[in-house]
This record gives C-alpha cells, sequence and structure tokens, in this order.
C-alpha cells in the first residue's frame, strides 16, 4: 500500500486511535509555539488537523498542505477558522507556495515518510522569509532503529506505513546546505517512556 492510500484508510481512525507519538507531538507543537504570534504559517502534512487548531490560533493566516485528500476532509471539519486555507499538495514536488511567503514553517511527524530531505529543505528556504522559523518533530531515529514505525489496525490487519530514517545529521546537513541555521534541538519521552529511547526530535532552523 502506497503512503498515501494508507493516510486516505488511516484517516477514519486517526484521531481515535491510541498513539502516544501523535499526542506526545501535539503537547511539544503547544509547548513550542503556543505563546509566540507570527504573520503567515505553513503546515507541511496537516493530516486531520490535530496542531492546525493551535496554528490558527497564533497566525493570522494559515496555509495547510496534506498530500490525503481523506485526511483534509477531517481537518476541514475539525478546523473551521477563516483564516486557515487547505491545499492538496505532494511535498516531494515544488510546494504550492510563492517565494519568502512565511515567518513559520511547521512539519510535524511528516518527514520519515519523505526520502528526499533535500527537496524539503531547500523549499522550506524558498518560501521562508528571512529569518523566518522551520519548525520540524519526528519520530527519533533511535525509536526507528528498533523498529519503530507509523501503524494502524485495518479489521484484522496491521498496516505499517513506509519510512525512512533519518539521521539527527542528515537534518542537520541539508539545512547547512540551505543556509537554515540551527537555533533548537530538543528530544522528547512520553511519560510511558522510562528507561526508553526518547521518542520525538524536534528542531527549530532560522533562514540566515
Amino acid at each position: 500500500m502506497s503512503i498515501q492510500d494508507a493516510y486516505n484508510h488511516w484517516s477514519a481512525s486517526y484521531d481515535t486511535d491510541e498513539n502516544l507519538t501523535r499526542d506526545l507531538d501535539q503537547k511539544v507543537t503547544h509547548d513550542a509555539l503556543a505563546d509566540q504570534h507570527f504573520h503567515s504559517i505553513l503546515e507541511l502534512g496537516c493530516g486531520t488537523g490535530k496542531n492546525t487548531a493551535l496554528l490558527a490560533q497564533i497566525g493570522t493566516k494559515v496555509h495547510a498542505l496534506d498530500f490525503s485528500p481523506r485526511m483534509i476532509e477531517k481537518a476541514k471539519e475539525k478546523v473551521e477558522a477563516e483564516n486557515v486555507r487547505f491545499s492538496i499538495a505532494d511535498l516531494t514536488r515544488r510546494w504550492p507556495c510563492d517565494d519568502a511567503a512565511y515567518d513559520l514553517i511547521s512539519c510535524n511527524l511528516v518527514l520519515e515518510h519523505i526520502e528526499d530531505l533535500s527537496h524539503i529543505f531547500s523549499e522550506a528556504a524558498r518560501t521562508l522569509i528571512p529569518k523566518g522559523k522551520f519548525f520540524i518533530n519526528e519520530l527519533h531515529p533511535f525509536r526507528q532503529y528498533m523498529g519503530g514505525k507509523a501503524s494502524f489496525e485495518r479489521g484484522e490487519e496491521t498496516v505499517e506505513v513506509d519510512a525512512f530514517i533519518h539521521d539527527i545529521s542528515d537534518f542537520l546537513s541539508a539545512a547547512a546546505a540551505n543556509r537554515l541555521n540551527l537555533i533548537k534541538l530538543n528530544e522528547f519521552w512520553h511519560k510511558t517512556d522510562e528507561s526508553k529511547p526518547p521518542r520525538i526530535v524536534s528542531f527549530v532552523f532560522e533562514k540566515g
């Protein structure tokens, strides 16, 4: 099953399935961004809108992208804010965005499904204003080394979504090649993760 088909199928239960990584990502994103304000926000891989509602509160305008039509349908049901615009888009191609249009790009639990990080960072550099921020939360590569990946139940079948392992150095190298400077790097555990590797790695880059 393709990644796009997998997320189309998963959309029906994504918000109600037990998913500690999803829940931790939402908390980390809130803690990192809730007390800030941005003029124009681009959300990469909005999914069912779990973080879009927060972005609508802290951004004058928000452009939310996802390649799954069914995920976007769910997001539109959840987030009816007039300052949010949704678009179906393939992030591995040129984004439907103007140059230097955003002061924040938010990308949550998306890049494990994209093989070529260089394109993502190139497009981020193109669409950010100078000093604009690129906020990324991803499943920690340590978890991936242990076999962790996004999955969901469909009937009696467990569907594992195809993923690519990106080491922390891969993110840093792709950012540096596109003049995006690292300003923050953190690792996070869910409260149930005692004595386990970190669950999420979080970056903030700034366009130089």
